[in-house]
C-alpha cells in the first residue's frame, strides 16, 4: 500500500489516498493512539469513492472513531470497464428511457462487477489489517450486492450495514441465506429504482439470527441524516 497524498480535516480526520497494485483508494482515520475499528464503504452500483455522499459519512465515522476505508475495485469509478460493461449500461439507458424491463441488463454487468470487485476489496482489506492504526473488527457498510458477497466470502467482517437501493443480482439474493453477521439494512419507502417488495424478500432472506430493517418515507436519495448516526450506533455494538 503506498500513500500518494495525505491532509488533516477540520474534525482532526487524516485524509489519505493510497495506491494499492491498481487499485486507488481512500483511508479516513481519527485522532487516536489506539488502534482504530474499521468500516469498509462502498458506494452503490460501482459509483467513484469520491462521491460526496460516501464522503461524508465516511468523514462523520471516522470522527466518530472509525478507520473508513473505500476504493474504486475493478470497473467502478473512473477505472477501465469492459467493452460489454459499457454496451450494457448504453442497453440500459435506452431500455429506461423507453420504460422498457430493465432486469437482464442489470444482471449482465452487475453480477461481474460484483465477482471482479470482492477479491480486490479483499486484498486491500488485508493490507489495511497489517496498518499499526487500524486494530479491526471490521464492518462494511454501502451497496447491499458487493456486502452480501463479501460478508459470506471474508469472515473478517463481523457486520454490516447494507442500503437497499441498487439492483442485487440473482446470486445474490440466494447467497443472503449464507450471510450470518449482525445486519442494519436501510430501505427507501418510495425508492423509485428498487421495488419494495424485492427489497423485504431480500431481508427476509438473511440468514442472520440478528437483522434490523430500517425503513424511511422518500426515494431514493432521500435516506434521513439521523441513520448515519444509528449505523454509528450499530457499529459501536458490534465492532467497539
Amino acid at each position: 500500500m503506498h500513500f500518494i497524498s495525505e491532509r488533516r480535516l477540520d474534525d482532526g480526520v487524516l485524509e489519505r489516498e493510497f495506491t494499492l497494485g491498481e487499485i486507488p483508494g481512500t483511508l479516513w482515520t481519527p485522532e487516536s493512539v489506539a488502534p482504530a475499528p474499521l468500516i469498509l464503504m462502498a458506494h452503490n452500483n460501482g459509483l467513484p469513492k469520491a462521491e460526496p455522499r460516501l464522503v461524508a459519512r465516511a468523514r462523520l465515522s471516522a470522527a466518530s472513531g472509525y478507520a473508513v476505508a473505500t476504493i474504486d475495485a475493478a470497473g467502478c469509478g473512473d477505472r477501465p470497464r469492459s467493452v460489454a460493461d459499457e454496451q450494457a449500461r448504453a442497453d440500459l439507458r435506452r431500455a429506461m428511457r423507453a420504460g422498457e424491463p430493465v432486469d437482464e441488463i442489470f444482471e449482465s454487468f452487475i453480477g461481474p462487477l460484483v465477482e471482479k470487485a470482492v477479491p480486490e476489496w479483499r486484498t486491500t482489506l488485508d493490507a489495511l489489517l497489517a496498518l499499526p492504526e487500524i486494530g479491526g473488527p471490521v464492518g462494511y457498510a454501502g451497496w447491499t450486492a458487493l456486502g452480501i458477497r463479501l460478508v459470506v466470502a471474508e469472515p473478517r467482517v463481523t457486520a454490516a450495514g447494507f442500503f437497499a437501493g441498487g439492483y442485487v443480482p440473482r446470486a445474490q439474493r440466494e447467497e443472503a441465506r449464507q450471510a450470518t453477521v449482525p445486519l442494519l439494512f436501510l430501505l427507501q419507502w418510495d425508492d423509485e429504482g428498487n421495488p419494495r417488495q424485492r427489497a423485504l424478500d431480500l431481508f427476509d432472506a438473511f440468514g442472520t439470527k440478528e437483522k434490523t430493517l430500517h425503513a424511511n418515507l422518500g426515494g431514493h436519495t432521500g435516506t434521513p441524516w439521523f441513520e448515519r448516526e444509528d449505523g454509528d450506533r450499530f457499529f459501536g455494538r458490534h465492532l467497539k
